[in-house]
């Protein structure tokens, strides 16, 4: 059995189009949090609805050695959990009861004590302990974005599939956030894919990135040896350079945009 996400020959898109096509991505085992770059429509939501199993697929798509395709939708639906880029909407429901209403969906195994415990956890992760008894309608964006990332982490699931899951969120909440998720991936073994667009945040927290562009994989490995000026003028069409801050971390400082071909 391999470990791991493996993905090879994937193609993906939507009735009347195609957008990745017959992508191999090299194998992400367990325990690493992925970061996804690209610039807009390179085809970053589409591949994570894909492996969802939204929308139209072909290839292998495995977890563990396990075809997720093949597997009935509540089967393949307790194994990955998928926070799409929309907002959880607002609602009469307190933050708490929407979270264990995700959780009980997904987890009847869980007991009343256990989901209780995987709740509490989940709010203390990211840390939205005090909006537990707020009212959905009663939070902003960035709240309800957070209380729909609770709803996937409270499930425990074997692969976190967010989409730009700190769009809604200020400079603190998006460190926070990425790197909590990061936490949880390697304390439980599970693996995390992140859309994101903010390229030093995924740097600095990813373990892993893999770089879309128009739906083919351009570069995937370690920040450091796939974010490069010559990746970043092919995916995004920037003159940039990677400099080190001083904890010696990569950052990306972009000078113009190239000339369109």
């Amino acid at each position: 059995m391999t470990a791991g996400l493996v993905l090879q020959g994937v193609s993906a898109g939507y009735r009347n189009r195609r957008v990745i096509e017959a992508l191999d991505l090299p194998p992400v085992p367990p325990g690493t949090l992925l970061g996804l770059l690209g610039q807009n429509a390179a085809g970053k939501s589409t591949l994570l609805r894909g492996i969802a199993g939204l929308g139209q697929t072909r290839g292998t798509i495995a977890l563990d050695g396990t075809a997720l395709p093949a597997l009935p939708a509540a089967k393949r639906a307790a194994l990955v959990g998928y926070l799409p880029q929309s907002l959880p909407p607002p609602s009469p429901l307190v933050a708490y009861e929407a979270v264990l209403s995700a959780c009980r969906a997904v987890r009847a195994d869980l007991g009343p004590q256990a989901a209780e415990a995987a709740i509490e956890r989940a709010f203390g992760a990211l840390g939205i302990s005090h909006l537990a008894l707020r009212r959905m309608s009663e939070l902003s964006g960035g709240q309800r974005q957070m209380v729909g990332l609770a709803q996937v982490m409270v499930r425990s699931p074997r692969l976190l599939l967010l989409d730009e899951p700190t769009s809604a969120l200020d400079l603190r909440w998006q460190l926070s956030v990425v790197e909590a998720v990061r936490d949880a991936v390697r304390a439980t073994g599970a693996i995390g894919i992140v859309a994101i667009h903010d390229i030093n945040l995924a740097i600095r927290a990813c373990d892993q990135v893999a770089v879309l562009a128009h739906g083919r994989l351009l570069a995937a490995g370690r920040p450091a040896e796939v974010v490069t000026p010559a990746v970043l003028a092919e995916s995004f069409g920037v003159e940039s350079r990677v400099e080190a801050c001083s904890q010696g971390v990569p950052v990306v400082l972009v000078d113009r945009a190239l000339p369109r071909s």
